[in-house]
This record gives C-alpha cells, sequence and structure tokens, in this order.
C-alpha cells in the first residue's frame, strides 16, 4: 500500500488536463466481474495515474468498509502494483466515461458524456463484465438521456452486462458519506459474485 501522500501546486495539477488515465482492467486469464465507471478523471488522477486517487475521494475506503477489497488502499500518491493486482484479482477494473482529466466533471460537455457513453459500450462489450457500476447519476442520465434514471440497478441491461448507477464518491458529493457508499457499492459487488 502506498502510505506517502503527494502534494501537487495548483499549476502542477493544471499541467495535466486534458492528459488521460489508462483503463485498470484484468489481464488475460482474468475475470471482469465488476467494472466501475467514473465521470472523467480529475487532475490529481492524471498526475497520479490511479483512479480516485483524489485525498478527498471516499472510493477505496468505501470499497473497503463494504469488504469488497479485504484490504486498505490509499492511492493518494499513485497506485502500487500490488494494488493494482489486488484489484484485478478480484475482478474488478475502472474506467471512465470521458478520458480527458478536468479540475471538475461540470467542465464536460454534454457531447462527450454522449460521445463517453458510446465509447463505455465499447469498452464492456470488449471486457464483458458481469456487473457495470457507473458512479455518478447525472453524468449517467447525460450520457444515456435516461432523464428518469434512479440510483441503484437499472431496468435494461447493458451490452449483456447487469447495470447499477451508484453514487459519485468525489468529496464533492455532500450528501454521501463512506457509509453510505459502501452499501451502495455493496450492491453491484453482490450482484458480481464479489461480495456474498
Amino acid at each position: 500500500m502506498a502510505d506517502s501522500r503527494r502534494s501537487f501546486t495548483r499549476a502542477e495539477l493544471e499541467g495535466f488536463r486534458d492528459a488521460e488515465v489508462p483503463d485498470l482492467l484484468p489481464g488475460a486469464g482474468q475475470a471482469l466481474r465488476l467494472l466501475f465507471v467514473g465521470i472523467n478523471p480529475g487532475l490529481w488522477t492524471a498526475a497520479t495515474g490511479t483512479h480516485f486517487a483524489h485525498p478527498g475521494n471516499r472510493f477505496y475506503p468505501a470499497l473497503t468498509l463494504a469488504g469488497i477489497l479485504d484490504r486498505p488502499i490509499s492511492p493518494s500518491a499513485g497506485m502500487s502494483d500490488e494494488d493494482r493486482d489486488h484489484l484485478r484479482a478480484r475482478g474488478i477494473g475502472i474506467t471512465n466515461m470521458v478520458r480527458r482529466a478536468t479540475a471538475r466533471a461540470d467542465e464536460l460537455t454534454a457531447a462527450e458524456l454522449r460521445e463517453g457513453g458510446e465509447r463505455l459500450r465499447a469498452t464492456v462489450r470488449d471486457t464483458r463484465p458481469a456487473v457495470v457500476a457507473v458512479a455518478g447519476i447525472t453524468a449517467y442520465r447525460n450520457a444515456f438521456g435516461v432523464r428518469g434514471a434512479r440510483i441503484g440497478e437499472q431496468d435494461d441491461d447493458f451490452e449483456a452486462a447487469r447495470l447499477w448507477v451508484v453514487p459519485n464518491p468525489s468529496g464533492l458529493n455532500a450528501h454521501e458519506t463512506v457509509e453510505t457508499l459502501a452499501r451502495s457499492y455493496a450492491e453491484p459487488a453482490r450482484a458480481a459474485g464479489i461480495l456474498h
């Protein structure tokens, strides 16, 4: 587990605007059970090359509390190869709807979200996860034109995968806590066979 926390100046972070972070996907011979989908990388994520890496993001603490991970991961300084291997071995992948990094998700255009939705469909067709969990209801609604969508499992399958929309773990989402996120993330993890 990476223990050291990096710090960046605002100017350093701005240097990562529009950068991309590679998907974290299981390797050959490893099943992809659960694909978590972020909206897009934040600047801290781009700077460290690690999904959901901002110190204020509650993604990994929620996964640990839910039992989806059996050990804590602290990615704010960047994720170790051991951490990545742990996620892959659990059948967990991470991607983003939109690839380019911004300071805030509200900087994305409606067209980018729709294009990102199509890219996500292609990723799911290629990787064939059992379950997809999109983290962010507003982004999901905008990407797929499903205005009435609610948090939870969606009625339609998603390229043959079961689909959940779960709350965004960003610290900017003040309506959620690590505990409420853990409960929300446990549902798709159970459906994917990661939790029993």
